[in-house]
């Protein structure tokens, strides 16, 4: 199985490419399906990146560090999500998959499924981050 590992940082992207042995089914008839981990950095209300790309049917784990003093989220979904989310009210994330909730100084994790074609967006609905600039895209092609 071959695993790669996306490092995202304020200010610079670091990436990491940790290659195993190529893993076959168990009756021998190919390779095993390869999950990406991204690593997203909160950092002075931002995240590292705000624009990804992920391939059509791609399942991805995202690990979310908050390194600022103050609660964040990482909000995955469509424009329909991201509005729900900022005019809604629900104060913590983690049962749906792309949606978490990330304390001050804290690591968390959640998995997500990516549709056949278009764009998702990410970003954080706490009071004010989102029209601070805390979002961005998720190109899928």
């Amino acid at each position: 199985m071959m695993r790669r590992t996306i490092i995202l940082r304020a200010g610079a992207v670091a990436v990491a490419l940790l290659v195993g042995p190529a893993g076959l089914a168990a009756c021998g008839l190919g390779a095993r399906q390869e999950m990406r981990t991204v690593v997203v950095t909160i950092h002075y209300s931002q995240f590292g990146s705000s624009l990804l790309t992920v391939r059509p049917g791609e399942t991805v784990r995202f690990v979310v560090e908050n390194t600022d003093p103050i609660d964040h989220e990482f909000i995955l979904g469509d424009e329909s999500v991201q509005h729900a989310h900022e005019v809604g009210s629900e104060p913590y994330h983690g049962a749906k998959p792309g949606e978490i909730s990330i304390p001050a100084g804290q690591t968390r994790t959640t998995t997500y499924t990516f549709p056949s074609s278009g764009t998702l967006l990410f970003g954080c609905h706490l009071p004010g981050h989102y029209a601070y600039g805390m979002r961005g895209s998720v190109l899928i092609a």
